[in-house]
């Protein structure tokens, strides 16, 4: 969804009730019949930890300090030669957060279980690998490997 206007539209309609049951499903479905070569599923969403997935074996809060995403999404487009000026983008993420926070049904917000990881600082490969070992300690505590 590297799209502005797609993540600007995305959380109008996620105001909807009846939008966010459809989501929810939908996620639901790919949780829990995830691909037959695969064992399980990662899910991301601004509601996956407080809505869809309430239970899961392990929940992650992934965020970073709003300058630092509006660069990273302003590189994105610049990648993709999209049009699009720093402070637009840095205005779109900071409106959308705010929408995704204060809207009725299935607001964006960590939950007390959810691990919280800022990746401000570091690079793709720096947190993958910080979620990497947080799965792996999780999934050895609970006898899962």
């Amino acid at each position: 969804m590297i799209s502005n206007r797609v993540a600007i539209s995305a959380s109008y309609i996620a105001k909807s009730k009846s939008i966010r049951r459809i989501v929810k499903n939908f996620q639901l479905n790919c949780a829990y019949n995830p691909p037959k070569k695969f064992s399980g599923s990662i899910l991301d969403g601004r509601d996956i930890t407080s809505v869809i997935m309430k239970k899961a074996t392990i929940k992650f809060y992934i965020t970073a300090n709003i300058k630092v995403r509006a660069k990273r999404r302003y590189l994105e487009f610049k990648k993709i030669n999209k049009k699009i000026s720093y402070k637009e983008v840095l205005k779109s993420l900071k409106n959308r957060d705010y929408l995704d926070k204060n809207r009725k049904y299935s607001p964006l917000k960590k939950t007390k279980d959810s691990i919280l990881i800022n990746t401000s600082k570091l690079s793709k490969k720096a947190c993958f690998y910080k979620i990497k070992t947080l799965i792996d300690k999780k999934l050895k505590l609970n006898g899962s490997i």
